[in-house]
Order: C-alpha cells, then structure tokens, then sequence
C-alpha cells in the first residue's frame, strides 16, 4: 500500500466538498487527474472510499477510516512545523478557520488582521460555514478552529467567548412604521415573514439559519432578490426593494449614510453569543493556539 500526501489532501478536499470536482479545484487538480488519483488510492487498498449520493459524494466507512487518519497525519505535520519555526525565530505554520457569516464579515478581520501581521509565517485558511456545520468540523478534525454562535450543539468541545452578535431587520422608514405596532419598539420575526425580503446568497451561513428559523415557525420567507454582503442589502432595503435582516454593527454602520430604519427582533434567537470553540485548547499546535487566545482576549 503506497499512499502520498497529495492523495491524502485530495481526498480530504473532496469529503469536505462533497465534490470530486470541488475537491479537485481546492487541491489544484485537474479533474481527470484527481479521479484517476481516487482509482488509484481504491486500487492499491482494494477498497471503495466515496460513494455517490444524494447530497453529493460521501466516504464510505473504509474511506471514514482513511480521512480520519489523514486528518490526524496532517495536524501532526502541523505540529512539527510550528516547533520548527519556533527554532527558526518565528511562528509559523497554517491555521483552518471556519467561521459563520456574522463573524467573516463583521468581527473577524479586525481581530485577525493585528495576528496576521504579527506572525508573518503564519497562514490562515478561511472558510465561511453556518454554526452547526462549524462546530461538526471542528469536532470531526476537519479545522482547528470555529466561531459559532453557542446556541447549536459544543458537545466535546472547548469554547471561549468571542463576541455578542444581535441580528436587527433593516427597512425603509415607511415600510418599518408599517410593520411596528403601535408603541412598539421590537417586531416578531413572524410578522415580517409575510414581507418582501432581501437576504444574502443562498449558500451564506446566515440565508440558511434565517430559513431555519422560518422552518421552524411554520413560514417561508419570500426573496425578492439575493446580493452578496450586508452593505448591498442595507442600500436596497433603504430603496424600498423589503425587509433585510443582518447583524447589528452593519445596520448600525449602513443607517449613518442611508435613510434607513433599523428594527430590533423580538426572537430570543436573534441575539446570538459567538465563541471559539476546538477540541482542546492545549492540544492545538502553537499558531492556532496562539490565534484563539487572540481572539478571545
């Protein structure tokens, strides 16, 4: 059996894509060559690793089995790099974020941008997730760290506080006078359900918990129109165009140059505790350490 690291990543990839074809691009493959890679991984141990199904491609329990050694096999090396370069004069080495849609775009890169110049050698791979996928992740090996709101399931994990996230609806002055009731001061995700919506990206981490929430209490949220950050929806919430919902700091922001109205929600589920959560603080290689303490301070 002859395995190389560069199979291992790749299949890594691909069970985090759930794509041979994603996979293959975050490994800088050419699709032909990652498949014929897999073939020759599944031949040499005379075993299927992935299976086709309904939500894209999936390990077998044999090829379970190899992604959790591989994962193990490159948190070592991770290892062995950071305590290199603390021989070396510096930190270095590479750090797995994953992160959900709150915390990328409006709490992270101040956090992160003193430690990334700080730590030149230092890398931070970077990748938006909702909050239970984060913590699944992190659990299974799959990144060293996540932010997360504390809400969805830590078990086995270790968390520390990172910041209070609050989720406000945004809209256009008329439209919010139509939708507070008289004296009120907050509304009820319910009664904005029946609005027009503007919302982010189908595939954010925050489209796929608001439409959760709307699950959940029986609704659908109809979208107008999705637009890629909390700025565009703002502007087109101020327009007229419906109602957004999006973290309180960007509301705040959008509203000192925009004739908008920002709304607080009633839902005990809009104000949200994000933290940072990995298996064991002590365990991790020093560059990761090193950033969860940062952005926990």
């Amino acid at each position: 059996m002859r395995l190389d690291l560069t199979d291992l990543r790749l299949l890594l990839h691909i069970v985090e894509a759930g794509s041979i074809t994603a996979g293959a691009a975050r490994a800088h493959l050419a699709l032909a060559s990652a498949s014929a890679r897999i073939q020759g991984m599944e031949d040499a141990l005379a075993m299927r690793l992935l299976v086709r199904g309904r939500r894209g491609v999936q390990p077998t329990a044999a090829g379970a089995v190899v992604v959790r050694h591989a994962r193990l096999v490159f948190q070592q090396l991770e290892r062995l790099r950071a305590e290199l370069g603390d021989h070396a004069g510096g930190l270095k080495g590479t750090v797995r974020l994953l992160c959900n849609t709150a915390a990328m775009s409006e709490y992270l890169p101040e956090a992160l941008a003193p430690f990334m110049a700080r730590h030149p050698g230092v890398d931070v791979d970077l990748e938006e997730r909702p909050s239970p996928e984060v913590a699944r992740a992190v659990r299974e090996g799959a990144a060293d760290l996540g932010i997360a709101a504390d809400n969805v399931d830590l078990a086995g994990l270790e968390a520390l506080p990172f910041r209070v996230d609050r989720l406000v609806a945004v809209a256009a002055p008329a439209q919010a006078r139509a939708l507070l009731a008289p004296g009120a001061a907050a509304v009820s995700f319910s009664r904005l359900a029946d609005a027009d919506h503007v919302g982010l990206a189908g595939d954010s981490a925050l489209a796929r918990y608001l439409a959760g929430q709307a699950e959940r209490s029986g609704r659908t949220l109809r979208t107008r129109v999705r637009v890629s950050g909390f700025d565009a929806v703002c502007r087109l919430a101020a327009a007229g165009t419906g109602v957004g919902i999006v973290p309180e700091p960007a509301a705040r922001r959008c509203a000192r140059a925009l004739d908008l109205a920002v709304i607080e929600l009633a839902d005990a589920w809009a104000l949200r505790r994000l933290v940072v959560c990995m298996r064991s603080l002590d365990d991790l290689p020093r560059p990761a350490r090193q950033l969860a303490e940062l952005l926990a301070a």
